[in-house]
Formats: C-alpha cells, sequence, structure tokens
C-alpha cells in the first residue's frame, strides 16, 4: 500500500485558475472575431471575477502579471467598445471595423498571455 501524499504546490492552484480565466477569455475572444458567433459575456465575468479574486493570492510571484494582464485586458476592451459604440449608431461600417480591430488586440492579448504563461514566464518578460 502506497502512504505517498501528493501535495499541490499553491503555484500551480493559481496556474490551475489562470488557465481557466485565459480559457474562458479565449473563447470570448475567438467569438468576437468570428462573424455570427455568440457567447455569453457571463462567461468573460466569471473569468473577470476569478482574476480578481485570485490576484491577491499571486502577489510577488510570477503569475501575479498574468493576473493583471487579463484585468486590464478586458477593462481596455470596454472601455474601447463603449469609446466607439457611438460609430454603430451613425456609421455601421466604421463601427464593424472599429469592434472587429478592438476584438482582434483582444484576441492577441489573451493568446500572448497563454503563450508566455505556458512558458511559465510574466506577461512582461521579454
Amino acid at each position: 500500500m502506497n502512504n505517498d501524499i501528493v501535495t499541490i504546490e499553491p503555484h500551480e492552484g493559481l496556474k490551475t485558475w489562470g488557465w481557466v480565466s485565459y480559457l474562458l477569455h479565449l473563447v470570448v475572444a475567438v467569438a468576437a472575431v468570428l462573424p455570427g458567433a455568440q457567447v455569453s459575456i457571463a462567461l468573460l465575468v466569471v473569468a473577470l471575477v476569478i482574476d480578481l479574486v485570485k490576484r491577491s493570492d499571486a502577489a510577488n510571484t510570477w503569475q501575479a502579471s498574468h493576473f493583471s494582464w487579463r484585468i486590464r485586458s478586458v477593462i481596455w476592451a470596454g472601455i474601447l467598445y463603449l469609446l466607439t459604440s457611438w460609430l454603430w449608431l451613425l456609421f455601421i461600417v466604421p463601427g464593424w471595423i472599429a469592434w472587429g480591430l478592438i476584438s482582434v488586440w483582444f484576441l492577441y492579448r489573451i493568446v500572448k498571455g497563454m503563450v508566455r504563461m505556458n512558458a511559465g514566464r510574466s506577461v512582461e518578460a521579454a
């Protein structure tokens, strides 16, 4: 009988939460880029809540930058969508282009963060 106790490092738990959040963000980001793909904004809200709740647990770790990265990505995308929403009211095509560019930018940030986390690096690291 094996009595080995398996322990999970706290950083691994953070990494798991980070992957859950990144995957939720990725689903939303891909859907935003693909015409006709619709997902609930609830996925983005769930991911944002995970990041806000777990961010303090990641303080002073390489993963802290990932929590901040995802939070900033959502906030900036939201601000940019709001600032360009008037384009939809006056000019449909420029609104479509602006929101398409914002969506591609958001997708880029999520993929970049995922690649860096997979490599065990902070997001700001080159």
